[in-house]
């Protein structure tokens, strides 16, 4: 295919996957693309083929030469290659290591309570709030920040600034307003790691400070990567979650009528296009072949997961919402050693919100249009900008 195919990719309608993501899996397994910042790289299409590259140890996050790597934004954060390219993987093995045990099942049984708890009392406001509501800003958006809050052992009353920080760093066309953004979250991350190693409480990270061989760069870098990561994209998925299935009524209905398929559901909204309109970033670290192309070392290579979880290999009539689905399991957390680590608290957090939101307000729908409802397109995370509802 012709680079002159241009990312990101125009999506109308942000419950559907983009016109042209699906007319160009409709043509075949990887195609070269340009993305949104002029740069060449190959996008992989299919379910099967995007499952096992996410496996393969032939791609990665780091490049050769990283100031001429391929980007696909200008955020600092995630727009370009990560890491030092010949120790990338034993570094990441550390990071995993140091930071998989505060996911372990033990532990999510133990925070699952909490969450619940929290989800209540936000879904009591809402009550007293009364009709109409922006349910982003009363539940969406409070919610995954408390619990990141709470596990991270970061003060709740920061939450604007550290907000206003992971929203610039996340900016996906201003290069020095991410890089702010990001210094600025970093040295947040430094003074907290500071007020621990004087007074450690039961948290993350208190417990890397109190971990042999971790310096307080090391610490704050990875606390702050996690405060990152573990509020903003389950932001996106609640806003998302409560607007399919306010957008699917009879779904809606079929959740009230048997709660136990409150599971099922979270899986289904995971499934749900992003918007993205690319996928998981990797470079080539050796050249291969991916669907009878040669991609060379250095290569930028998109896996769409926004296509592989619409692919009609993988799912019966992939574009219906259906919270009873079976079959194939979604790769919106990714697959293999790169799994995501915060994917069972993710869960745990959406499974609370839907497993109280709907029977708790059964008449609930939206109160605009469903094209009125907008999305954003200036950071890496996207979501909805609100969620007008009433019931």
């Amino acid at each position: 295919m012709s680079t002159r195919i241009q990312l990101p990719f125009d999506q109308r309608n942000p419950l559907e996957i983009a016109p042209l993501l699906r007319e160009l899996q409709s043509t075949g397994t990887i195609h070269e693309v340009c993305t949104a910042v002029g740069h060449r790289a190959w996008m992989v299409t299919g379910y099967a083929e995007v499952r096992r590259l996410l496996g393969d140890e032939r791609l990665g996050r780091s490049h050769p030469d990283p100031e001429n790597a391929s980007r696909t934004g200008e955020s600092a954060l995630f727009g370009g290659p990560m890491g030092d390219f010949d120790t990338e993987q034993a570094e990441h093995a550390r990071m995993r290591s140091l930071l998989q045990p505060h996911f372990s099942p033990r532990r999510m049984r133990a925070l699952r309570t909490r969450v619940e708890a929290l989800t209540a009392e936000l879904l009591d406001d809402l009550a007293a709030q009364g009709a109409p509501a922006d349910l982003h800003a009363a539940l969406a958006l409070p919610l995954p920040i408390l619990v990141i809050c709470e596990l991270l052992g970061v003060p709740y009353e920061d939450r604007d600034a550290f907000r206003s920080w992971t929203q610039a760093a996340a900016d996906i066309r201003d290069r020095k307003h991410s890089e702010q953004g990001l210094a600025d979250l970093f040295e947040y991350g430094r003074t907290l790691v500071a007020r621990k190693r004087q007074n450690p409480g039961d948290d993350v990270i208190s417990w890397l400070c109190g971990t042999a061989g971790v310096t307080d760069d090391e610490a704050a870098g990875l606390s702050m990567a996690l405060l990152f990561a573990g509020h903003e994209t389950t932001v996106v998925q609640i806003g998302l979650g409560a607007l399919l299935l306010l957008a699917n009524p009879e779904q809606w209905l079929a959740l009230l009528d048997e709660p136990g398929l409150v599971g099922g559901a979270v899986e289904e909204i995971l499934r749900a296009p992003r918007g993205d309109g690319g996928g998981i970033p990797r470079y080539a670290r050796t050249d291969m072949d991916i669907g009878g192309t040669t991609v060379h070392k250095g290569d930028l290579v998109l896996l769409s997961n926004d296509a592989a979880n619409h692919d009609e290999a993988a799912f019966a009539e992939p574009e219906r919402f259906d919270i009873a689905r079976a079959g194939a399991s979604h790769l919106t957390f990714g697959h293999g050693p790169r799994y995501c680590v915060g994917a069972p608290l993710a869960r745990i957090e959406l499974q609370a919100v839907f497993s109280q939101l709907v029977p708790r307000f059964p008449t609930m729908r939206l109160a605009v249009p469903l094209d009125e409802v907008t999305v954003r397109r200036d950071t890496l995370t996207g979501g909805l900008t609100e969620l007008p509802v009433t019931w």
